[in-house]
């Protein structure tokens, strides 16, 4: 929140209530840019605590909703200066073998988190429905090979569809430069940007079948029924680990190795991540009545397949992000 008290000059009453009304869809956009829901907030805050101590020169020329944009893709331009892009493990090295070694992990900074649906999408339906595309994970960790610039034309433009005039106005540019940033973008994209094929609402049927039938295959860790679900080229991470798998058979051959100790574990369904499934999972801990905190499970679907299995084991940081509790008591 936006401390009043810090402010040099009288601002109307409702300028608080009038910067917290766009946070959500401002925490999406940061979240693009940076590929950190973290980061994301912080930006956010960030810009608003700018938009208070300038708002007396606020002219509204603009919209308030355009004036926040523009301060907060300064935050987000600031913030990405020098900085290390984020990636995924698939983007760093070859598919591993499953019987190989876990390499030690990685620092935070340098991996795409993902981002709880609660923090990056509005109320409204539609907009849920127009926007999800722009924060799948491969889009997100697609957008980071984009110069900054370029990167914030892009978001603008193909997933909030401004205007050239306002994305022009919000980085200073001039519209013929936006039209010219963008081709580029559109260009680089094309190369790198997976095609994904899952046109399903999120309360479709056969989607809802394939998540509920997820959940039985590995909560019962029956690799039969797993494999089953899982796309020919599918892709299983697990960030902070440089680590990835391609294949279900080389998905299962490493479940039932190193992965074993998810053995029993159990799936909490959250309202999504990144607009797609996704669970807390709990595996088995010392004491067998507790469950402990193991990752955040964010599926991938493409058309009537699982196409990715994301294991984001940074639990002490996402749990709490997606309110979560450390570990899972069996009832008495």
């Amino acid at each position: 929140m936006v401390d009043p008290s810090d402010k040099p000059s009288a601002h109307p009453p409702d300028v608080c209530a009038a910067f917290e009304r766009h946070r959500t869809e401002l925490c999406g956009y940061a979240y693009r840019m940076l590929g950190s829901t973290f980061e994301a907030e912080d930006a956010v805050q960030e810009a608003f605590t700018r938009a208070w101590r300038s708002y007396a020169s606020f002219e509204g020329r603009a919209s308030v909703r355009s004036w926040l944009y523009k301060i907060t893709t300064n935050v987000c331009l600031d913030m990405l200066r020098g900085v290390q892009r984020r990636a995924r493990p698939m983007d760093l090295s070859s598919p591993s073998q499953p019987g190989s070694t876990v390499p030690a992990p990685r620092p935070d900074y340098l991996w795409i988190e993902p981002i709880p649906d609660a923090l990056s999408f509005g109320a409204d339906p539609a907009e849920h429905a127009s926007t999800k595309d722009g924060l799948r994970l491969a889009f997100v960790a697609a957008c980071q090979h984009l110069p900054a610039t370029q990167r914030a034309i892009l978001i603008m433009r193909e997933v909030l569809r401004f205007s050239a005039k306002e994305t022009a106005e919000a980085l200073t540019l001039s519209p013929a430069s936006v039209n010219s940033a963008l081709q580029r973008a559109r260009a680089t994209m094309s190369d790198i940007a997976p095609t994904i094929t899952d046109d399903h609402h999120l309360a479709d049927p056969r989607r809802r079948e394939l998540v509920d039938n997820f959940v039985a295959a590995f909560e019962a860790y029956d690799m039969d029924a797993l494999t089953a679900l899982l796309k020919h080229d599918v892709a299983m991470s697990m960030p902070p680990y440089a680590f990835w798998i391609r294949g279900p058979q080389d998905v299962a051959a490493f479940m039932l190795g190193a992965g074993s100790a998810c053995r029993d574990s159990r799936l909490v369904p959250l309202h999504g991540a990144n607009g797609l499934p996704a669970f807390g999972q709990y595996k088995p801990g010392i004491d067998p009545s507790v469950r402990v905190a193991w990752s955040i499970i964010v599926l991938e679907l493409d058309g009537n397949g699982i196409a990715g299995l994301n294991f984001f084991l940074d639990t002490d940081r996402l749990f709490p992000q997606f309110g979560l509790a450390p570990d899972l008591r069996e009832p008495a």
